[in-house]
């Protein structure tokens, strides 16, 4: 079987179930595959999942293989991967319905704009997993552990919420200890330049991504760290 095109992926993830879409950078709404516009923002597990449990976003999913991994692991929970790329996400989402997973649903919008569909307290966990890294200084801002987004999640999350960052880059690595330490009623709950040396390598963090996989052959060590708002 020939492999579908970009235009052909693009199309059949607007007839997913479990995909909502927003390319309006000044909406609150989102578009869902029967092209109704909702706004769900503060009630995502009532409206998309049809239940009251913990909802988790991850963050730059790409292809959607840890909202994936998480969403099986994790029955009791929901779980949304954003990214802005449908070319990839077509993937996740589309393994999610082949696997029946109902407490995995996929959002296409720009990260920066996760304040308008979702609302105050409303998240118990975030997973930033393998991001750009976007090593330009002056592009800093941009890194998903910036201050911008800091107090964006600090919104977002309920209290008790764990953000996770995963990544193979010791400069997002730094720069996020080094954010941390400068804002305000942050706790630390883990931190490794080596999740393998340190014993790591279990539970929610033994999934591996294909990027992961592919940085481990190389060589590259995977880092983590997990932090709350206080």
């Amino acid at each position: 079987m020939a492999r579908k095109s970009k235009l052909e992926r693009f199309a059949e993830l607007d007839s997913f179930p479990n995909v909502f879409q927003c390319t309006d950078p000044d909406s609150h709404q989102v578009r869902n595959y029967r092209n109704e516009y909702m706004d769900m923002q503060g009630s995502w597990s009532e409206k998309a999942f049809q239940n009251g449990r913990p909802l988790i976003l991850e963050l730059a999913c790409g292809k959607g293989e840890y909202t994936v991994a998480l969403g099986q692991a994790h029955p009791e929970n929901n779980y949304i991967g954003i990214d802005i790329k449908g070319n990839r996400m077509h993937r996740g989402a589309k393994k999610a319905i082949s696997l029946q997973l109902n407490n995995v649903a996929f959002l296409r919008i720009r990260i920066e704009w996760i304040l308008k569909h979702f609302g105050e307290k409303e998240l118990d966990q975030i997973w930033i997993t393998f991001p750009d890294p976007f090593l330009k200084k002056s592009k800093s801002n941009r890194r998903l552990t910036s201050p911008m987004f800091q107090e964006h999640y600090r919104q977002l999350l309920k209290s008790q919420g764990v953000v996770h960052l995963k990544t193979d880059s010791q400069e997002l690595y730094e720069f996020t200890l080094e954010t941390l330490s400068e804002t305000k009623n942050i706790r630390i709950m883990s931190q490794s330049e080596d999740i393998d040396r340190d014993g790591l390598t279990k539970d929610d963090l033994l999934i591996q991504t294909y990027y992961e996989s592919q940085h481990r052959e190389v060589g590259k060590t995977i880092k983590y760290i997990s932090w709350q708002y206080i």
